[in-house]
């Protein structure tokens, strides 16, 4: 099992990844506003405030929104991760976001897979 965790620079993404991430049977994900480094000291110093703008390229961004998904096979992580670079583009670009994968050694609690006939599917 892995622990998929997407943090986005724009809020647009977050629905549409969502909404994909049930076509390739991802069972669930928990979205969380979040605060980057660059934002929280921007305000305390104020140097960092023009560094994080040269470094992201946002305008005027106050929050950035973190997906955590635990899933459960190698080719749903794979088909949720072609999901997110396919929603994103090049999440390299500054001012996109990060993604990063994690093992998980125990899960409790996750729903069981959508088989066929759930789906209305025969």
């Amino acid at each position: 099992m892995y622990l998929l965790v997407v943090v986005l620079n724009h809020e647009s993404h977050v629905k549409e990844i969502l909404e994909r991430f049930i076509e390739v049977d991802v069972r669930g994900a928990t979205v969380i506003e979040t605060q980057g480094m660059g934002r929280l000291l921007s305000q305390e110093i104020p140097i960092f405030t023009t560094f994080r703008k040269v470094l992201s390229g946002a305008q005027q961004r106050v929050n950035n929104f973190t997906i955590f998904s635990v899933i459960r096979t190698e080719k749903t992580l794979r088909d949720a991760i072609d999901v997110v670079f396919d929603v994103v583009g090049d999440i390299d670009r500054p001012g996109t976001g990060i993604m990063f994968v994690l093992p998980v050694i125990h899960m409790y609690g996750l729903a069981n897979p959508i088989t066929k006939n759930q789906m209305g599917e025969k």
